[in-house]
Order: C-alpha cells, then sequence, then structure tokens
C-alpha cells in the first residue's frame, strides 16, 4: 500500500498534542475586532482541542503529524 500524502492546507491548521489529541486555533479572529469586545478577542488568542466528532476527519488528513 503505497503512503498517504499529508493534506498541506490541514498541516498548517493543526498539530497534534503529546496524548495524540488535535488542537486547532480559533475563528473569527482575522479582521473587523473593533466590535469585538476585548474579553472576546482574549478568549480567540488561546487554542483549543478539536471536537471528537471531527478528530477522526482531521486525523485522515494529517496521518504523519
Amino acid at each position: 500500500m503505497p503512503k498517504l500524502k499529508t493534506h498541506r492546507g490541514a498541516a498548517k491548521r493543526f498539530s497534534k498534542t503529546g496524548k495524540g489529541k488535535i488542537k486547532r486555533n480559533r475563528a473569527y479572529k482575522s479582521h473587523i475586532m473593533t466590535g469585538k469586545p476585548s474579553k472576546r478577542t482574549r478568549r480567540l488568542r488561546t487554542s483549543t482541542l478539536v471536537s471528537k466528532s471531527e478528530q477522526k476527519n482531521i486525523e485522515k488528513l494529517i496521518p504523519y503529524l
């Protein structure tokens, strides 16, 4: 069976933790920040984990990370 190719777009957006969970950055932080409260923008800076329902699909995209 041939090697799987890593989806390069997914590789730039996701990374794996030490225990194998998938880490992601939060959305809605790119522009139009003036209408968002500072409490919300601080929360958007932090990374979070991918939900269990999405994890299987993303693991197929990044098999070797």
